[in-house]
């Protein structure tokens, strides 16, 4: 029997495939198509919040691009003119496609086809009528930037006026090694959110949790302020998305972390808009 498909519940595998899985995103509002590049579960962070079981660190496996069109084309038909919504549940008012979301159980930039699946899954969505109605979005923790497939993928996603969003949870070494468990700078995020920007349209995706009860820290505050304003002066990018965990992460810290209070959340969402941003929030 099929379960209600939910907010709290973002399984790869609800509908046994591969590659594709549906998703009720609080982050789009409404129904989102995953795609899920690393089906081997690995990546090259490490992030504490992490709702990835058996994590490990590595990169995509190699695409099986016939089997992820079939799965793609499966699925968006069953969408668009099969019973899904009625076998999920999912009520009148969000019968709709928000988006398509590259996302899944690791980096998605780190597959060696990056560019040829981007097309790929914006030849399909455009011919089924999805795009450009729906968004094409791209979610990464931005660590590939640098990559001149990257760099390929972002101006394919670009043609098809798709977004990345952009993680940045730190703007501190001490907070980016503790949150993300990597070793690349602040300095080095900008320099890859400089680049993201001038490819492809990017929103900014902030994690902020309360871990070992520490709240939201000064000085972890402050930084991120400064970088934001770096990030203005530098960049047309304009928006921020401020969120806190709603499921249980898979990753050792788990017994440390609870969400982060809804009035700090929003008392810091109003310093990011003094600075020029539109900042939406999910608490």
């Amino acid at each position: 029997m099929t379960q209600k498909l939910t907010s709290n519940d973002h399984s790869r595998d609800s509908v046994g495939l591969k590659y594709v899985y549906p998703a009720m995103s609080r982050r789009s509002g409404g129904l989102s198509i995953g795609i899920n590049f690393n089906s081997n579960s690995a990546c090259n962070w490490r992030c504490i919040y992490c709702q990835v079981p058996n994590l490990m660190r590595g990169t995509a496996p190699e695409m099986d691009f016939e089997l992820l069109e079939k799965e793609l084309r499966f699925f968006l038909n069953d969408v668009l003119q099969g019973d899904f919504y009625q076998r999920f549940e999912i009520s009148q008012e969000l019968r709709v496609i928000k988006d398509i979301a590259i996302s899944g159980n690791g980096e998605p930039t780190s597959l060696v086809g990056f560019e040829k699946a981007i097309a790929l899954i914006g030849e399909i969505a455009t011919e089924l009528g999805i795009l450009p109605v729906a968004n094409f979005v791209l979610i990464t923790n931005g660590s590939l930037m640098h990559q001149n497939k990257v760099q390929l993928g972002l101006k394919r996603l670009h043609q098809y006026n798709g977004q990345v969003w952009f993680k940045l949870d730190s703007a501190t070494e001490t907070g980016r090694k503790q949150i993300n468990n990597t070793d690349q700078s602040a300095q080095k995020a900008l320099a890859g959110i400089i680049s993201c920007a001038q490819l492809c349209k990017t929103k900014l995706q902030t994690c902020v949790l309360n871990y070992q009860g520490q709240g939201l820290i000064e000085s972890e505050k402050t930084a991120y302020l400064e970088l934001l304003k770096q990030i203005k002066n530098k960049t047309n990018i304009s928006e921020v998305m401020l969120y806190t965990i709603a499921r249980p992460s898979f990753q050792p810290e788990a017994v440390d972390i609870t969400k982060l209070d809804a009035q700090t959340m929003n008392e810091f969402a109003s310093e990011i808009r003094q600075i020029g941003y539109q900042v939406s929030v999910n608490s």
